[in-house]
């Protein structure tokens, strides 16, 4: 751009200089009219394109220029200055691992330092998810179970009620029950914890590895646990079948297995009062079988019977619509007991595992068959609904010692569980106590008789009867006034019962809109 700038100014320049009619307008013409003039404007334009080409000064500043070495100059040695020491980094903070949901060194080394092996201790959390997994199976158990021993038309009322409790109850002892059950902190000392939500940092080795548990993570003690939580709710469920309203009794599943079972289970599992006296339960005979059945007693009696179940002839039989479904519901059971029993060992340990799986199937096996004899004898006819009940009575006998009791007491424990189970269900008859499925007799009562076991037994000396008693009759009377008082508050404020007409539609229809069945 310096060259037109600079041809602008010498065309003004001749303007000014020759006038206009001499103006040369272009280059051409200025060097036909003036070859002279042009020769010294050449030499000034060569000047004009040196002077940026030359260094430049601001006016009135000098470059300084340096002085010639002189000889002193030379001898003296010039000191270089004094570097200033650089200021001392401050040491990053560690940067902190990354959350990945898949075992690191760390968790490995923490667990090789907690005593445990690696394999080890992987084969015992496995065994744990595994377990749990057998205990969720039981949920089927239990739908199958409620809905094949009640008539059709309620059938997918049963249904939602199962879904209700294991969706809702998980997620409650998730948010609460887990850290209240198995307490970082008491409110009051051995009696009542605060619950939390239960989420774990998966960088804290502490949680992630043998450091925490040498059979499990925190996660898969979460798990096993919260699997047991909604089975209170379960057992609550069958007893109150055919006639509850649906509203009614969400909200109370919520608060029975949200508060109340982990209040409960932290009395012993916890760490709580009733352990510091040395009260012994295995898996739970008390802490969720007798719970849940002297829960189902009390909502029962607020509820009241089945219309037309109690007349003045007597008892009338309201036969469930379909035994082939009872049968598979327990059978699953079964099945799942093995993980409910065999997790509680909380460990893969070859010798408990095995031992407890033997006695688990022992004491089922005895339950079923004296409670065949004894209805047969009773009813004058073999009873299938007392022969699957017979099985559930021996199991739940059985949870409370299956690791502390020998093979014979095993099966004692058993066949003393079908006798009870058939007596106590007969006589809840007698008194108008509408049970449909068995669940208050085979769950509560029988859950008494599993704990007492464990005193009489028992191979450690440290059992002692007086103790079980203590331990199975608190927990009992805890979740029975619990139970009476909410679901009395629920039959004041909004009705527990749906209406007679509702009843005799049927559930599924009345409630849901929907039946089961299409035929």
């Amino acid at each position: 751009m310096a060259r037109p700038l600079l041809w602008r100014k010498t065309r003004l320049l001749l303007f000014y200089v020759w006038g206009r009619d001499n103006y040369p307008t272009t280059p051409t013409n200025m060097i036909r009219r003036h070859p002279t003039t042009l020769r010294a404007l050449a030499l000034a334009a060569a000047a004009c394109f040196a002077v940026p080409l030359m260094p430049t000064t601001v006016f009135g500043q000098e470059e300084e220029v340096a002085p010639a070495p002189t000889e002193e100059m030379a001898e003296t040695p010039v000191e270089a200055p004094a570097e200033e020491p650089a200021p001392a980094m401050e040491e990053a903070p560690a940067e902190k691992p990354s959350e990945d949901a898949y075992s690191t060194d760390a968790d490995n080394a923490a667990t090789i330092e907690a005593g445990s092996s690696v394999e080890g201790f992987t084969v015992n959390n496995l065994w744990i998810c595994i377990a749990a997994a057998l205990v969720f199976i039981m949920h089927l158990g239990f739908a199958s179970l409620e809905a094949g021993l009640t008539q059709k038309k309620n059938t997918v009322n049963i249904l939602f009620k199962n879904v209700w409790i294991i969706s809702s109850g998980i997620l409650l002892y998730a948010f609460w029950g887990f850290n209240a059950m198995y307490p970082g902190e008491w409110a009051i000392d051995g009696w009542l914890a605060k619950g939390s939500w239960f989420g774990g940092d998966l960088t804290d080795t502490s949680l992630t590895s043998a450091g925490y548990n040498a059979g499990y993570t925190w996660w898969g003690d979460f798990i096993f646990q919260s699997m047991f939580a909604a089975t209170a709710a379960t057992i609550v469920s069958g007893a109150v079948a055919e006639r509850v309203k649906l509203s009614s009794f969400m909200i109370f599943a919520v608060l029975l297995v949200g508060f109340a079972y982990p209040v409960t289970g932290g009395w012993k599992w916890g760490g709580g009062w009733l352990d510091a006296k040395g009260f012994y339960d295995f898996a739970g005979s008390s802490i969720v079988h007798a719970f849940g059945g002297f829960a189902a007693l009390a909502c029962v009696l607020v509820l009241g019977p089945r219309k037309g179940k109690y007349t003045k002839e007597g008892i009338k039989p309201i036969l469930g619509h379909s035994m082939p479904l009872a049968a598979i519901g327990v059978f699953l059971l079964w099945l799942g007991w093995f993980g409910f029993n065999g997790g509680s060992a909380l460990s893969a340990d070859p010798k408990a595992v095995s031992y407890v799986f033997a006695t688990t199937a022992l004491a089922a096996c005895a339950g079923a068959v004296s409670s065949i004899f004894l209805s047969w004898v009773v009813l004058k006819k073999p009873d299938l609904s007392m022969a699957l009940n017979g099985i559930l009575a021996g199991l739940v006998g059985i949870t409370a010692g299956a690791d502390t009791v020998g093979e014979g007491s095993a099966i004692i424990i058993g066949l003393i569980a079908g006798v009870i189970v058939v007596v106590s269900i007969l006589a809840l008859d007698k008194i108008k106590i509408d049970d449909p499925v068995g669940a208050i007799s085979v769950h509560g009562v029988v859950g008494i008789w599993g704990t007492v076991a464990v005193g009489i037994f028992s191979f450690n000396p440290e059992h002692s009867l007086g103790t079980q008693i203590i331990g199975t009759l608190s927990m009992s009377a805890f979740a029975f006034i619990f139970s009476f008082v909410v679901f009395f508050i629920l039959k004041l404020t909004m009705g527990v019962r749906v209406s007679a007409e509702e009843e005799e539609e049927g559930l599924d229809v009345a409630e849901h809109g929907s039946p089961a069945y299409t035929d």
